[in-house]
C-alpha cells in the first residue's frame, strides 16, 4: 500500500462533499506530474485528503478504490481520475505550518511544490503526519 496527498479547494469540493457522497472520482487534475501519480495508484492505496487555499490542511483520509480510468470531465481522452472512498476524519486536522515545521517532512512534494494537486507521501512521512493528526498507525 503507497500513501498519497490530493489536495482539493474547499469552495469546489470539500471534505464534508467527499463524505456526503462517499466514493468519487478525483477528476479535473491537468497537470502532467499528478497525472501521473494519479496512473500509479493501486486499489487499498490511501491518501490525505488536504483542504488548499485558505485552510492549508490535512483534513481527512480517503483509499483508492477504483484505479485510473478516463476523466469524465476530459473531452480529449488525456487525462485520468481516480476513485476515492472517504474513509474518516483526522482526529486532529494537520496544517502546512505545522508540516514545514517538521525536518524530516522538508522532501515532501506538499512543501516543495506547493501547486501540485496530487502527490506521494512516503512511508515515514505517512507515520509521521498519521501521529500529528492523533490517528492510529
Amino acid at each position: 500500500m503507497a500513501w498519497w496527498l490530493v489536495k482539493s479547494e474547499p469552495e469546489t469540493w470539500s471534505w464534508d462533499d467527499h463524505v456526503r457522497v462517499g466514493t468519487q472520482a478525483w477528476d479535473g487534475v491537468r497537470n502532467a506530474q499528478a497525472a501521473s501519480y494519479l496512473k500509479s495508484m493501486t486499489v487499498g492505496d490511501m491518501a490525505f485528503f488536504y483542504h488548499s487555499v485558505k485552510e492549508r490542511r490535512i483534513v481527512g483520509l480517503v483509499k483508492v478504490t477504483a484505479p485510473a480510468h478516463p476523466d469524465p470531465t476530459d473531452p480529449t481522452g488525456r487525462w485520468v481520475a481516480v476513485d476515492f472512498t472517504a474513509i474518516k476524519a483526522v482526529a486532529r486536522p494537520v496544517d502546512l505550518a505545522t508540516i514545514k515545521a517538521v525536518p524530516e517532512l522538508a522532501h515532501l512534494a506538499l512543501v516543495r511544490q506547493s501547486r501540485l494537486s496530487v502527490s506521494p507521501v512516503d512511508d515515514e512521512a505517512a507515520r509521521l503526519i498519521l501521529a500529528m493528526a492523533d490517528e492510529p498507525i
